[in-house]
């Protein structure tokens, strides 16, 4: 790590689509932060992974395939994010596959590289026999400089190419381009913002943005931010992977985590959509917020509910929104009781449409208030009080002579917060009562959406 902690720098990782980027950033941040599968065109949107090698620490950019001559919107939408990621880069990471040889894709991307002016890398891959070096030749006709021949599954040259990426970095060993043209590069200051996603602190408050497939996530997250910062299609699954984003707004930081839908049958899920899954979970996992995204244009459906049941289970506090309220065939009259009566942890109900933008601002603020809540610490004379409220209103469960007694509470969590009860038997406990005090305590303390916890303990 650098003496002060930050980044060295940004890598973009650029090629033809099934060339093996994701495997590749994959192999040298060593995790399965990317999705990987053999289907051509996995990676969509931008993936940023922090990757750290000799002590220095740079941010690894995935990108989706170029392919420069394909017309479909969707396609030209992931040209457009790779374009972007090279133009933030320090160093482009240009993969190409060896044993393919030269195709008019690479000689397109080759062109587009040639064009940014930046330092290149120009990677051969899927060489998983060393002594297969020799694939690697003919890719000096693209005039970036010397091909590195590797294997990105295997492991092969991957450490000496991150001995020349470290080098070829601002500050590096060699401070010199690696290869390709002289690299001038705009668009630093836009670089650094990047960087800074991957060096937040706990005081962040992380939103992963939930829903069934094409509800809308990632227009919301467009329109929060602003820009095309990941792509929207009308095409159902076109998020694959967990996208992070930073969104700074006065004194608060945001990580805006957009995610691949949620299928909620299992016979849905198959492939690459299980996989994406996995990754949208563990962005719940990860979030203090979720905002759980349900069309408006189709109403409340049971695979919305079993979305905001992932957000409490992962300990996420929950705002649901009706989005594409500009075409909305429901109220949120009709909505709330029926989200009360069926999650248990009660969320707020929010209307916003990417579209004419009504709501959008307002997100970001219901999002803050949820935080302040899932970190709040209530006193423990407040508890006690409240636990006096509980015994006065309702007649406490017994058994036979034996009568339940509330004697004091403690909160003993935050983010989410977490409560401990004494009681004089933990035993007469029943399920009713102990979702009846959940709920009054909900109210008492204005924590709709959050996810309650309580522990009913034995007096020692």
């Amino acid at each position: 790590m650098d003496g002060n902690g930050e980044l060295s720098g940004t890598v973009a990782v650029v090629g033809f689509p099934n060339v093996g980027k994701s495997t590749l950033v994959n192999r040298l941040t060593r995790t399965r932060a990317a999705v990987v599968h053999e289907t051509p065109g996995v990676t969509r949107d931008r993936k940023e992974v922090v990757c750290e090698w000799r002590g220095k620490r740079f941010l690894l950019v995935d990108t989706g395939g170029v392919d420069v001559a394909d017309a479909s919107p969707l396609t030209r939408s992931i040209v457009d994010q790779a374009r972007a990621a090279v133009a933030v880069a320090d160093v482009v990471l240009f993969v190409t596959d060896a044993r393919a040889g030269i195709t008019p894709g690479d000689e397109e991307v080759a062109g587009i590289l040639r064009a940014a002016r930046k330092p290149v890398l120009l990677l051969a891959n899927k060489i998983d026999d060393p002594d297969a070096d020799a694939l690697a030749y003919e890719f000096h006709r693209l005039g970036l400089g010397d091909p590195i021949p590797l294997s990105a599954m295997h492991g092969h040259g991957t450490g000496d190419l991150l001995d020349v990426v470290v080098a070829s970095l601002p500050g590096g060993a060699s401070g010199a381009p690696a290869g390709g043209p002289d690299a001038d590069g705009p668009a630093a200051g836009a670089a650094g913002s990047r960087r800074a996603a991957a060096l937040v602190g706990e005081e962040a408050i992380r939103v992963a943005i939930l829903g069934r497939p094409n509800v809308g996530k990632s227009s919301l997250l467009n329109a929060l931010l602003g820009e095309e910062r990941v792509i929207v299609s009308d095409v159902p699954g076109t998020t694959r992977d967990a996208i992070d984003t930073l969104l700074r707004r006065d004194d608060t930081t945001f990580v805006l985590v957009d995610t691949a839908g949620l299928r909620r049958k299992r016979r849905q899920r198959q492939g690459i959509e299980f996989y994406s899954e996995l990754r949208a979970l563990e962005a719940a996992e990860r979030a203090d917020v979720a905002l759980v995204l349900v069309d408006a244009s189709e109403g409340l459906v049971d695979q919305d509910l079993a979305v905001a049941d992932v957000a409490r289970k992962a300990q996420c506090s929950t705002l649901v929104l009706l989005s594409k309220w500009d075409v909305a065939q429901v109220s949120v009259e009709e909505v709330r009781p029926r989200l009360a009566a069926r999650l248990r942890q009660r969320p707020p109900v929010a209307t916003v449409s990417a579209k004419t933008g009504r709501g959008v601002a307002r997100v970001l603020d219901r999002a803050e208030e949820l935080f302040a809540k899932h970190t709040s610490r209530i006193q423990t004379a407040e508890l006690n009080r409240f636990l006096r409220e509980v015994r006065e209103a309702r007649q406490p469960p017994s058994r036979g002579a034996r009568k339940l007694n509330l004697l004091y509470g403690t909160q003993t969590q935050t983010r989410p917060p977490r409560f401990r009860f004494s009681v004089n038997d933990p035993g007469l406990i029943t399920r009713d009562y102990g979702y009846w005090v959940e709920n009054r305590l909900r109210e008492r303390f204005e924590l709709d959406g959050v996810p309650v916890s309580i522990d009913f303990v034995r007096r020692s």
